[in-house]
């Protein structure tokens, strides 16, 4: 199972040679379980021992920064392996930042990591060591960092920018982001061109070269083959299969997703997706709930990204390990739909029309139709404008199953509506109506007019950006130098120093003319870079961005100490710009590169070391740039004109309107605004911000939001507000959510304000809640108290929460409950803590003191006499306390609401021997009133009684071979010691005798006709004695009597004489029966029965008819086989025939038995039937008899045995396992006897 090498070097204390028989440790590898690395510590291990292993191996982990991180081992080993953690680059002793688990139940050792942080991010080892050796497992945990650490930034070194920048920021795929990417050179080709090519179908070559620039097909195929090549290489060590790469793409849902097929090697490792370079998390638990999600359906996996923004758009790559597999370019065009597509009716057989404007050329948009794509073909026709701003859909020969849902989707942005299908009334019934050349639908407006439009404003935008552009080149070449030293002939120049680390050069680099040659030359003049220096530079505000373009100077230099920020003006305000140097000096201020001065709204000021820049009242055009240049120092400031957010008035009003519903239903909001850039719009409820997810969904629109609330519950009725922010500030529209529900209950407790003999007035307060409309009404039910009943009284109004209920009777008790209601419902009930009782309570006197009727070890009977004054209350029953001696607490036997209806009761609840008091006290419809006085004290036990029987049989008859049962049952205390006797003699030692409590019990197994005898039992105690005497008779099915004669002494009577059966003399109780059949009616009748004689005369014999007669021997078992007489009768006086010498000789056909069809071998399956039979012959006829096991069954009443002229059948209608074993048939007659035997076998 492990293969097996030798350690020579490298090996811990106890894993090397053994000192003394020079035995090697065995390094093996568990193919069980892949990844775990077992050392043995000695050559042979003991029996029943064992090496430690993992049954259940730790699983590489990737999370996010901040969240709960573990790891689980299942380990086994003989002895109980001990287990530790370690990782390779720290030390895990930290309590407050690794926990160690271990639960016994489910042998789980758990390493736990609350709060993880970045710096925890390393590999992982578990041991697991015994005596006999050590597991080892290594496990990956990757930490996803949250937000921008600056500190970390800056303890970065330098060099990680240069290439080294796997190894500083831990990211492993070769696509780095946009900020951290390095300018190329000139003909380099980007890597992301390279990695998409790798993942693309070659019919994408040419666009994806499209795309790059490049033109070189043939040096491009090459250079691909060779990191295909190396590529799969890398690949190979991680995945066995790689397949079926489908591109990232926008499904019907709104969710972009991609798929790959691969065979992991090792199912544990791990899978990093990154966009543009950066690791992106992902979930594969909760794939409907996070943005990101890897779902793995078999060998697919399946990457999704839902709520889909403008900047999901970029290169999406799969890593596992750290080899790329998969590589896709994921773009989102921006497009908007100016005109969506609208609802349309169409009737059966005529066209639908789907129109949209878009606000820039697409080439091709997608449709679908009920969540599926459509395509050009015979049922769709998909057009397209020479410009791609209109498209259009048409559902050719609409029929009612193209009812439904139709979508246009372009990119990111999608709209849709229903498409409705009405039959044709005009169409005749029965018949297919004809296709109609009309359409219905369309968008309503001029599409052609809109899609101009937006085609000039798309060249205006055009214009006006290639206008921005070039006046910008213009105000970069006009912009002034800043000053710089002369420059003397024969200076000599020197090669510029490099720069410090972290220090930018100047915008400008000045350049001067050199006559040497008389030629101005433009020659770079070195610079000397100022140190920079503390000096404490003011925070800007928020949303503001200082810009500093050169360095801050010492005191001894020119120098800015306070430069430019980027502001946000609001239109028609004053705006300020201002910049405080280290000296007085002059300045110039320019905007978009051209200079400006005092005028024109525009105010400049100098205040020795301060400039400041004034715009009295802004507007459109002041938006821009602002430099300001003080030799060769400058600093500039990007200032923008805008507007706080509004609502237009009509919006503002119908969103201010509540919105009401009943709870379990949905809540819209819908808030249009224009469209802005830089807005932030946020929802609130009662103050506290709103965000999407679990029964929420915010909906963000370029020119509207939506907020959706489902399953609305009464906790979010509120106060709904939007807010939309933009650095100008911020607007704010509030609205109220109202959820209606049925109202709470009554605030409690119910008050009692009067009870008498005929009134009871209660009161309560209205609810907490009344659900959101106000209370109409209460309602009010009252139940009688220990009834079940519950009847409605009526109801007061909302403005009344009192009741007066004047149905009561005296002294009865009531309970109350009230409802409240409103439209949509009942409230909950508010119910009366205790009973209410109508007048005074009067409690009945005491009850006369308990007398005992009769006690047992178990039962104490007792009765008493009602109480001599009830007081004027009906009584309705007693409530029974007992007190055990010597202890003072009275236990109630029953509840008051449980009453004992009779004035006597029989107590069970005792225990035997103990003494007892009882008291008891009358109950009315106040309560329980005075205790009566205490019984006497009475013991629970049974009295003395001389023993008797009780209902003994005196008289039982057994068949041979069955067990013989007498049991008596019989009253003594104290318990009688028993005594049996047979005919006045000991019984046998043989015979069973059970004595249990009240009971004793005779058994005789396998009974025999000597068994038979008077038995008597004696019962015998202190108080005296009694006895019993039980006749017991064993015996059998009598036996056939004798031959029978017949003999006529008087005309018309015959003497019937018979031998007596030889049962006789072992039966005093056996008797005869005859029967008798002439040939007149040929029916068998009983003439006479219960004979104790041997003879009969039978009467009425005419003659001319043949009679005959049967004799049977009778017992308390039952009839034995008859005996047949001669036949009487006509032939019975004929005259003998004259042999004339011939002598007659006399036939016997009596033979002893023999086995005609042996029986044969059984295996019936348990539970089933059974039928065994076999045939037997010989005269006389024998006598069958079955055995199972030697053992006679023919009395057996599992056995169904029966003999038919021969034929010997057994059936069992249902076999069991104790029905196995030998079974034979014995035959027996006068003659001999003959036996065959099989075997039954039943099968489980």
């Amino acid at each position: 199972m492990f293969r097996r090498s030798v350690v020579t070097d490298g090996t811990a204390a106890g894993q090397g040679p053994d000192g003394e028989n020079g035995k090697e440790v065995g390094i093996k590898k568990n193919l069980r379980s892949p990844g775990v690395m077992i050392t043995q510590f000695i050559e042979t291990l003991p029996e029943g021992k064992s090496h430690p292993d993992f049954t259940r191996k730790p699983i590489a982990l990737t999370i996010q920064e901040g969240k709960f991180a573990f790891f689980k081992a299942i380990v086994t080993g003989d002895p109980q392996p001990t287990v530790t953690w370690s990782r390779n680059n720290g030390d895990v002793s930290d309590t407050s930042r690794y926990q160690t688990k271990y639960d016994p139940n489910s042998n789980e050792h758990t390493f736990e990591m609350p709060n993880v942080k970045p710096d925890q991010a390393d590999t992982y080892k578990c041991f697991a060591t015994n005596e006999f050796g050590q597991a080892i497992v290594t496990v990956v945990l990757n930490v996803i960092e949250v937000g921008f650490k600056k500190n970390k930034v800056q303890q970065q070194p330098a060099e990680a920018v240069g290439g080294n920048f796997k190894t500083v920021l831990k990211r492993k795929s070769k696509i780095r982001p946009k900020a951290e990417q390095p300018e190329r050179k000139e003909g380099e080709i980007d890597p992301k061109f390279w990695e998409l090519l790798i993942s693309a179908e070659k019919k994408d070559y040419e666009r994806i070269c499209s795309e790059f620039g490049v033109t070189d097909f043939r040096w491009m195929l090459k250079k691909l083959n060779e990191m295909k090549k190396e590529r799969e290489e890398e690949q190979a060590a991680f995945v066995k299969n790689l397949s079926n790469l489908k591109p990232i793409e926008v499904n019907p849902d709104g969710i972009a997703s991609f798929e790959i097929d691969m065979d992991l090697i090792d199912p544990s490792s791990s899978i990093f997706i990154y966009k543009d370079g950066v690791m992106v998390p992902y979930t594969k638990e909760l794939g409907d709930q996070m943005k990101h999600s890897l779902k793995q359906v078999g060998r697919k996996y399946i990457f999704s990204v839902r709520d889909l923004m403008p900047d999901d758009a970029g290169l999406y790559q799969l890593d596992v390990g750290d080899v790329n597999m998969f590589s896709t370019d994921f773009k989102i065009p921006m497009v908007d739909f100016l005109v969506k597509i609208q609802e349309v009716k169409a009737i059966e057989r005529e066209d639908a029309v789907f129109e949209c404007v878009l606000s820039n050329p697409f080439s091709k948009i997608l449709w679908f139709g009920k969540n599926l794509p459509l395509e050009q073909g015979d049922k769709y026709d998909i057009q397209v404008s020479e410009d791609k701003l209109i498209h259009r859909l048409v559902v050719k020969d609409c029929m009612v199953v193209d009812k439904g849902i139709y979508s246009a989707c372009a990119g990111i942005k999608s709209c849709n509506a229903w498409l409705i299908v009405e039959a044709d009334k005009d169409a005749p019934k029965g018949k297919k109506s004809a296709r109609k050349t009309t359409r219905a639908g369309g968008s309503g407006v001029d599409l052609q007019k809109v899609a101009q439009e937006q085609q000039a404003k798309l060249e205006k935008d055009r214009e006006e950006r290639k206008e921005q552009i070039k006046v910008a080149k213009e105000a970069a070449a006009a912009a002034p130098p800043p000053e710089s030293p002369p420059a003397t002939a024969g200076v000599k120049t020197e090669a510029p120093k490099p720069k410090p680390k972290g220090v930018k050069e100047p915008a400008d680099s000045p350049v001067v003319e050199v006559a040497s040659t008389g030629q101005p030359v433009p020659v770079p003049v070195p610079v000397q870079v100022p140190v920079p220096v503390q000096v404490p530079v003011p925070v800007p505000e928020a949303g503001a961005r200082e810009r500093l373009d050169q360095p801050l100077a010492d005191a001894g230099e020119p120098g800015i100490t306070c430069g430019l920020s980027d502001i946000y003006a609001l239109r028609g305000n004053p705006a300020e710009l201002s910049v405080k140097m280290n000296m007085d000096r002059d300045g110039s201020w320019f905007k978009d590169g051209e200079q400006l001065n005092s005028g024109a709204g525009v105010n400049i000021k100098k205040d020795g070391t301060s400039h400041k820049l004034t715009i009295q009242s802004c507007r459109d055009d002041d938006s821009g740039v602002y430099r300001f240049v003080s030799g060769d120092q400058n600093t500039q400031g990007k200032v923008t004109v805008g507007d706080v957010p509004e609502f237009d008035p009509d919006d503002l009003h119908k969103f201010s309107k509540p919105v009401i519903i009943r709870v379990g239903q949905n809540a819209a909001f819908k808030m249009p605004f224009p469209p802005q850039e830089s807005l932030v719009v946020s929802w609130f409820r009662d103050g506290t911000e709103i965000k999407d997810g679990g029964g929420v969904k915010i909906v963000r629109e370029p020119n509207h939001s939506r907020l959706l609330l489902r399953d609305c519950l009464r906790t979010d009725a509120g106060e709904i507000k939007i807010q939309l922010k933009n650095p100008f500030g911020a607007v704010e529209a509030t609205s109220q959510l109202i959820v209606l529900d049925r109202p709470g209950p009554p605030e409690g407790p119910v008050e009692t304000v009067e009870t008498t003999s005929s009134i009871i007035e209660i009161k309560w307060n209205p609810p907490k809640d009344d659900g959101g409309s106000a209370v109409t009404n209460y309602i009010i039910e009252r139940q009688q108290a220990g009834q079940n009943l519950w009847t409605k009284l009526g109801d007061v109004s909302a403005d009344k929460t009192s009741f007066r209920d004047r149905n009561v009777t005296h002294g009865k008790k009531y309970n109350y409950r009230i409802y409240a209601e409103n439209p949509e419902g009942l409230s909950d009930t508010l119910e009366t803590t205790d009973s209410i009782m109508a007048g005074i309570m009067i409690l009945s006197g005491p009850p006369g003191a308990p007398k005992v009727v009769s006690a047992t070890k178990s039962c104490i009977k007792l009765t008493w006499s009602p109480p001599e004054d009830d007081r004027g209350v009906p009584i309705i029953g007693y409530q029974l306390e007992k007190r055990k001696k010597d202890t003072n607490q009275w236990i109630a036997l029953n509840a008051v609401k449980e009453p004992i209806e009779d004035v006597n009761y029989a107590v069970k609840d005792i225990t035997e021997g103990a003494e007892y008091e009882f008291r008891v006290s009358a109950i009315n419809e106040s309560g329980s009133g005075d205790p009566s006085p205490p019984s006497e004290m009475v013991c629970a036990k049974n009295p003395n009684m001389r023993p008797c029987f009780k209902d003994p049989e005196d008289f039982i008859v057994v068949r041979a071979g069955n067990s013989v049962r007498i049991k008596i049952c019989y009253e003594a205390e104290p318990p009688p010691q028993i005594t049996w006797l047979k005919d006045d003699e000991p019984i046998s030692p043989w015979f069973h005798i059970v004595n249990t409590e009240g009971m004793s019990q005779l058994v005789i197994p396998s009974s025999k006709r000597s068994d038979s005898a008077i038995y008597t039992i004696k019962a015998k105690n202190s108080v005296g004695e009694a006895s019993f005497d039980i006749e017991v008779r064993v015996t059998d099915e009598p036996k056939t009597p004798g031959p029978v004669e017949l003999e006529q002494t008087v005309q018309g009577k015959v003497v019937i004489s018979w031998a007596p059966s030889p049962d006789e003399e072992l039966d005093d109780r056996l008797y005869y029966m005859v029967s008798q059949r002439d040939s007149n009616t040929r029916m068998w009748k009983t003439v006479a029965d219960r004979l104790f004689t041997k003879t009969y005369t039978a009467i009425n014999i005419l003659p001319g008819i043949e009679y005959h007669f049967r004799v049977y021997a009778k017992n308390d078992m039952g009839l034995s086989d008859p005996s047949q007489s001669p036949t009487w009768g006509v032939n019975n006086n004929r005259v003998p025939i004259s042999s004339n010498g011939v002598n007659s000789t006399n036939v016997c056909f009596e033979r002893p038995p023999s086995i005609l069809v042996p029986l044969k071998v059984h295996t019936p399956p348990k539970g089933y039937q059974l039928y065994m039979t076999c045939a037997v012959r010989g005269c006389p006829t024998p006598t069958v008899s079955w055995y199972l096991n030697d053992v006679c069954i023919n009395f057996d009443n599992n056995y169904y045995i029966t003999n038919s002229f021969g034929v010997c059948s057994m059936f069992i209608l249902r076999v069991r396992q104790q029905d196995s074993g030998n079974y034979k048939v014995v035959a027996v007659n006068s003659l001999g006897k003959a036996e065959c035997s099989t075997k039954l076998i039943v099968k489980d």
